[in-house]
């Protein structure tokens, strides 16, 4: 009986001693990172003994939740404390990352990996003393040579290039095994709170901000600022934006509001081929009828990204649903100068021209003929009443200084792929495009 006495006191000592370990690294991460303070209030501790790992559900109500198991957490922390503090980091960027409110939406499998290496890679950027576990000089190396291939390394871009990577299982379980610290098994147990997650997002925004000053000091590097930037960054679809752009006008098409089908039936089977009531022949409805898009052809822009966002454009374009059946729409193509102003007028001339299309220009960037040229277009009277203009770049140009005299909004849209983007100027929009959200008809019309 004096030994299962021993093994219970064992048990409860370690129990005992589990969230004091706990308790020992929030505080060391709170003298080093002040900025954390908010985030770290955000998370609880749950025991779950022999689970044999550590994980976190960022779906729970009012507060995230980790999972632990004491023996494991106890184990860690005998072998070098850092390892506790550093689980507890990699959990805590991973929810200011908003890592796990896409694990629906993705490889899982390659989505853990990216996780984990942006998670490592912030962490390691920080250089902070005290803190080094083993393996970090060969995980110094890996991301070293990942940053050299693919610059910038968010989950989302690393998790693009293991997509195109394809690599065999026992590659993608050594990179896994390297960067590993937590489960993330709960990440997709649950449906998403939307409260929750605006909570997280609100805290990924206040450290953002406290970042900016913070890392001038502390760090040359911006891992955990561009992560931020990608947790933060408002995303729209981009058939919802386009039609912003709408006017109202008739179009020929049978108006379901006002045309009753019981008398028009039986007119016709009454008295053959003759209907009691036509249908009425126009209906007003709200589509876009003129629109400027124009696409930065210059040599920092990349041919295949540009044909892909032409691409996209077009899926939304010939739905009828959008669009008129007679349109306005110039598609002008420019670098420093306007290389090609490609004016379609319906879906036949857009689809010859998503055939044949040649991109040209491949200079430098200048954004201000593209402007200049479509309000002379205005004051010609080539556009009745233009709402909108979307320019597809990669932000490095010339912009103008002032807004286009005429009344129709500007976007400058991009790729989410580079978050260190010059600003836009006040009176024009910012429209981040998911790199996922091209490649969905990227192949499509080439």
């Amino acid at each position: 009986m004096g030994r299962y006495f021993m093994l219970d006191d064992k048990q409860a000592a370690i129990k005992e001693l589990a969230p004091k370990i706990w308790s020992l690294s929030r505080d060391r991460l709170l003298v080093n990172l002040r900025f954390l303070d908010a985030a770290l209030s955000g998370l609880k501790f749950q025991p779950q003994e022999q689970s044999g790992e550590v994980c976190c559900d960022l779906n729970a109500p009012q507060r995230a939740v980790i999972y632990y198991d004491p023996p494991v957490v106890v184990h860690l922390y005998k072998k070098n404390p850092a390892n506790v503090t550093r689980l507890y980091l990699h959990i805590l960027l991973h929810c200011i990352f908003s890592h796990s409110y896409k694990y629906d939406k993705v490889e899982q499998e390659l989505w853990d990996v990216a996780a984990d290496m942006a998670v490592e890679n912030a962490t390691l950027g920080l250089k902070l003393s005290g803190l080094e576990t083993a393996g970090d000089a060969q995980r110094r190396e890996v991301l070293a040579q990942w940053k050299a291939r693919v610059g910038t390394l968010t989950a989302e871009r690393i998790y693009r290039n293991l997509k195109a990577d394809r690599l065999g299982v026992s590659e993608l379980l050594e990179l896994g095994s390297l960067f590993h610290r937590d489960g993330h098994e709960r990440w997709g147990t649950a449906e998403t709170l939307e409260v929750t997650a605006a909570q997280w997002k609100k805290l990924s925004e206040r450290i953002k901000a406290e970042l900016k000053s913070f890392s001038e000091d502390k760090s040359d590097d911006k891992s955990i600022l561009q992560n931020l930037e990608e947790a933060t960054q408002e995303h729209y679809d981009y058939g919802s934006f386009l039609r912003k752009f709408c006017v109202s006008g008739e179009e020929l098409q049978v108006n379901d509001d006002e045309f009753d089908y019981v008398y028009y039936t039986y007119g016709l089977s009454l008295y053959g081929n003759l209907p009691l009531v036509e249908p009425l022949e126009y209906k007003d409805v709200n589509k876009i009828k003129e629109f400027v898009v124009a696409v930065d052809t210059s040599g920092s822009c990349r041919g295949a990204v540009v044909q892909a966002f032409l691409n996209k454009t077009y899926s939304i374009l010939k739905s009828s649903e959008n669009f008129f059946r007679k349109v306005n729409i110039h598609i002008i193509q420019c670098d420093s100068e306007v290389r090609r102003d490609t004016k379609i007028t319906n879906d036949d001339e857009f689809e010859a021209f998503m055939r044949g299309g040649q991109l040209e220009g491949f200079g430098s960037t200048d954004f201000r003929p593209v402007f200049s040229y479509v309000d002379k277009a205005v004051e010609s009277g080539e556009f009745e009443n233009l709402k909108g203009l979307i320019y597809f770049t990669d932000g490095y140009g010339v912009f103008p200084e002032h807004k286009p005299p005429h009344n129709y909004d500007t976007a400058f849209v991009f790729l989410e792929d580079d978050y260190e983007k010059p600003p836009i100027p006040s009176w024009a929009i910012k429209l981040v495009l998911p790199a996922e959200e091209l490649e969905e008809n990227g192949g499509e019309n080439t």
